[in-house]
C-alpha cells in the first residue's frame, strides 16, 4: 500500500519555507522570461522578483535555464528499489512498477499552476524543452536498469542483454503511462494528486492489456 505524500501542514517549517522559496524563484523566472525574453532576464532580476538574494538563488538552481526547466521526479530511494527488485516472481511486475512510480512522484509534491505556466514558456524556447526531455530520458533509462535488475532476479538464467532490452521496453511503456497521468492531472481538479493519476493510468493500461489477452 502506497503511503500518501505529507500534507502541507505536516511538513516542518524549514521544508515549507524551502518549497515556498523554490516556487517563488520558478514563478519569477517564468514570468520575467514571458515579459522580457530569455536573454533579457538576469539572475539579479529573478532574485529581486522572488525577494531573495542571488546567493540564495544559486542554492536552489544552477542557472536561470535550470529554474525554468524545473524539477522532475527524483530517482527512487534505494530502499524502494530493493523492495521492487526482490519482490519475487509471484509478485506482479506491473503492479510493483506502478507502486514505485507513484511513490516517486509523490515525494516532492506538484503544482498545477506552475506546470501550466512553465509549459507556455517552454513552447517558446524549444531548446529548453529539449533539455527537460533529456532529463526525463535519463530518469527513464535509470528505471529501465531497475526493471532489468528485477527481471534477472526473477529469472537468473536470463541473459544480460535480454534483460536490458526488456527493461528498456517496460520503462518506455511505464513512462507513456506517466505522461498520460501528467496530462490528466494538469487538466483536472486542482485538489487532485499526481500520484493518484499515475495509479489510475496504470490501472487503465493493465485493464486494456488484460482485455486484449482475453
Amino acid at each position: 500500500m502506497t503511503a500518501p505524500a505529507p500534507a502541507p501542514e505536516e511538513l516542518g517549517l524549514r521544508e515549507r519555507k524551502r518549497r515556498a522559496t523554490r516556487r517563488a524563484i520558478q514563478l519569477a523566472v517564468i514570468d520575467l522570461v514571458a515579459e522580457h525574453g530569455l536573454d533579457g532576464t538576469t539572475v539579479d532580476e529573478i532574485s529581486r522578483r522572488a525577494d531573495i538574494s542571488p546567493r540564495t538563488f544559486f542554492n536552489y538552481f544552477a542557472s536561470k535555464e535550470d529554474a525554468i526547466i524545473g524539477e522532475l521526479p527524483p530517482l527512487p530511494s534505494e530502499e524502494l528499489v530493493e523492495r521492487f527488485v526482490s519482490a519475487g516472481r509471484g509478485a506482479s511486475l506491473f503492479d510493483g512498477l506502478s507502486e514505485i512510480l507513484v511513490e516517486t512522484v509523490e515525494g516532492e509534491g506538484h503544482d498545477q499552476e506552475l506546470m501550466q505556466r512553465r509549459k507556455s514558456v517552454l513552447q517558446q524556447h524549444p531548446h529548453l524543452f529539449a533539455m527537460r526531455i533529456a532529463r526525463m530520458r535519463r530518469l527513464e533509462d535509470e528505471m529501465g536498469r531497475i526493471v532489468a535488475r528485477r527481471l534477472v532476479a526473477d529469472d537468473p538464467r536470463m541473459e544480460e542483454g535480454t534483460a536490458e532490452r526488456r527493461g528498456h521496453l517496460v520503462a518506455n511503456v511505464a513512462f507513456a503511462a506517466m505522461r498520460h497521468a501528467w496530462g490528466c492531472w494538469a487538466q483536472g481538479d486542482h485538489d487532485s494528486r499526481l500520484g493518484d493519476h499515475v495509479a489510475a493510468s496504470f490501472t487503465e493500461l493493465k485493464s486494456v492489456f488484460s482485455s486484449d489477452a482475453a
